[in-house]
């Protein structure tokens, strides 16, 4: 799997059993899969791995905040990044 802001780790995606298949979004649908780009600027995989915080990136609190997320750190309000912008730590 490619996992987001640490890259293609080998046999680490999760599958449905054979039995669930037909849960299986990608199997039921016609899906065409892109790989995902980080907008520009973005150091949202910095920040996971815990390498950067989010007060380090030059979007943060300028061009991105929870009513324009530029970054996937930054859309839910679980992520890092709009947990420093709710909760006020510089």
């Amino acid at each position: 799997a490619d996992w987001r802001g640490i890259g293609i780790i080998p046999a680490s995606g999760l599958k449905l059993r054979k039995e669930y298949e037909h849960f299986d979004a990608e199997k039921v649908f016609t899906l065409k899969l892109e790989p995902v780009k980080e907008a520009k600027g973005c150091i949202c995989g910095a920040i996971l791995r815990g390498v950067k915080t989010p007060t380090d990136c030059k979007l943060f609190r300028k061009v991105c905040f929870p009513e324009h997320p530029v970054g996937p750190c930054m859309v839910s309000s679980e992520g890092a990044c709009a947990a420093y912008y709710q909760y006020g730590v510089d």
